[in-house]
């Protein structure tokens, strides 16, 4: 088993946090989001538990935590702080699972007035999973968002479709963006352990997670 997944999106609520907890349930994985915003709404961490079931104690807290919906370096700003990678290190878990790992916003969102999400990745120096819808657009969308990882210099391990399946698209992120789709997930009309586990059984490619 690796030691974890970096997951990553080509925008901001693209199925990032489904594609984690369907790993955490399918690998099986332990989930951590250092950077969360929006949190006067919820967090990620707490709707990944309600899906999973996994236990609160075992997943790491965020690092940091703000109010505002809004890109990280501008919550921090509001909330009078800095978000500097220092503070952001890999949390300790049993090496019987993968520690996944959800950033915030898309690839080049900034988390200060001179970082950007690619310097998470890097800093924490897992492969990438990006999240990447399967409909009208995604090709531009997720061709993009690959080509600014491979000159982040992080290791991109393939791509999840989220969303109706789309063969053509699927087809043409491989050709023309030379990286593998290793998972699809379709429309969910309920989402809990058993239909994660599902998908992951019956939708991705495993061999690209070991």
């Amino acid at each position: 088993m690796r030691e974890g997944f970096f997951v990553t999106g080509t925008d901001t609520n693209v199925g990032k946090t489904v594609l984690s907890a369907l790993l955490c349930v399918g690998l099986p994985g332990i989930y951590w989001k250092p950077i969360q915003t929006g949190s006067r709404h919820g967090t990620d961490r707490r709707t990944v538990i309600s899906w999973t079931e996994l236990a609160e104690e075992e997943l790491p807290p965020e690092v940091y935590v703000f109010n505002d919906p809004v890109s990280p370096h501008l919550a921090a700003e509001r909330a009078g702080a800095e978000i500097t990678l220092e503070h952001i290190k890999i949390p300790a878990v049993s090496k019987k699972v993968s520690l996944i790992v959800e950033g915030a916003g898309g690839v080049m969102v900034p988390i200060n007035t001179h970082q950007f999400m690619t310097d998470v990745m890097r800093h924490l120096a897992l492969p990438v999973v990006l999240a990447a819808r399967s409909t009208l657009g995604t090709i531009n969308h997720t061709l993009l968002s690959a080509s600014c990882l491979r000159e982040a210099g992080v290791t991109l391990q393939g791509v999840v479709l989220i969303g109706p399946p789309n063969p053509e698209n699927k087809h043409a992120i491989e050709r023309y963006g030379n990286v593998p789709v290793i998972g699809e997930i379709p429309r969910l009309k309920t989402i809990n352990k058993d239909t994660l586990r599902q998908v992951f059984a019956r939708h991705f490619v495993r061999e690209a997670f070991t």
